[in-house]
C-alpha cells in the first residue's frame, strides 16, 4: 500500500468494526457518515430483507440468493458469512480496493465471521470492537428497536453471546456508551 495520506491524517488504512448484533454498528457509521463524510464507508451486500426505512446501495445492496452466489463465484467479496443463521452478508471487494487506491480512510461495518476472514486477507487493517456498556443494555437496544420477533431476539442473542467472548481477538475496543462519543472515539482510533 502506498503512503498516501488521508483527511483523517494518518496514512490510508482499513479500519473493521465489528461487535455483537445491536450494540449500534450501524448508528455508529451512520453518525460518521453524516459527520465525516471525508470517511468511506463500505455498503454490504445481503440477502436478507429490507426493513423500513431501507434504502437499496445506502444501507445495504439487498440481492437475492444466485446474484449472493454469483458474487461469490466470482471472488467479488472480501468477506461473506451467514448472520444468525439466516441471511448472507458480504463486501464487495472491488469499492474497498478503490477507496484504499485513493487515499480516504475506509471503513467496515461487518460481523465478527467478516472480521476474521478480512484479517486473513488484509492483516494490516485496524480491527475495532464496538463493545455495549453491559449485557443488561445489549438486550434493551435489542428488545427496543423492534425489528426482529421473539424467535429472532433469541436467535441474535445467542449470537451475540459468542460474538462478545471474541473481543480479545480485535486491535481496539469501543464501549458504545453513546452514538456520538463511540463514533468519535472510532475516528481517533482512525487518526493514530
Amino acid at each position: 500500500m502506498s503512503d498516501a495520506r488521508s483527511e483523517v491524517g494518518s496514512p490510508t488504512r482499513l479500519t473493521v468494526l465489528a461487535g455483537p448484533t445491536a450494540v449500534g454498528k450501524g448508528a455508529v457509521t451512520s453518525w460518521l457518515r453524516e459527520n465525516h463524510p471525508e470517511i468511506w464507508i463500505s455498503v454490504s451486500a445481503t440477502t436478507r430483507k429490507q426493513r423500513p426505512g431501507e434504502v437499496d446501495g445506502v444501507h445495504y445492496h439487498f440481492v437475492d440468493d444466485a446474484r449472493f452466489d454469483a458474487m461469490v463465484a466470482s471472488d467479488d467479496l472480501l468477506e461473506w458469512a451467514v448472520v444468525h443463521k439466516q441471511a448472507r452478508y458480504g463486501t464487495p471487494r472491488g469499492p474497498v480496493l478503490e477507496a484504499l487506491a485513493e487515499g480516504r480512510p475506509a471503513l467496515l461495518e461487518i460481523d465478527l465471521q467478516g472480521a476474521r476472514q478480512v484479517r486473513e486477507r488484509m492483516p494490516e487493517a485496524r480491527f475495532v470492537f464496538l463493545a455495549p456498556p453491559s449485557w443488561e443494555e445489549l438486550v434493551r437496544r435489542l428488545v427496543g428497536r423492534g425489528t426482529e420477533d421473539e424467535a429472532e431476539r433469541e436467535r441474535r442473542l445467542e449470537t451475540a453471546r459468542a460474538e462478545l467472548a471474541a473481543e480479545p481477538e480485535f486491535d481496539a475496543v469501543v464501549v458504545n456508551h453513546t452514538i456520538p462519543a463511540a463514533a468519535e472515539e472510532l475516528i481517533e482510533l482512525m487518526r493514530s
